[in-house]
């Protein structure tokens, strides 16, 4: 019992690290903005389908 509490003791701090990092990474507002541009970007005008 105390061995799979703590196996799920390091999933939970893994899971919180991995959050923070995500959410504190720097820069991360500016690469979502280019992620979401892509799909504008790709729209020139051109019908392209017929």
């Amino acid at each position: 019992m105390t061995a799979f509490i703590f196996l799920g003791d390091m999933l939970v701090m893994a899971f919180m690290a991995g959050l923070a990092a995500w959410i504190l990474y720097p820069g991360q507002a500016e690469s979502v903005d280019e992620i979401a541009r892509i799909p504008l970007e790709d729209e020139d005008g051109d019908d392209q389908h017929g």
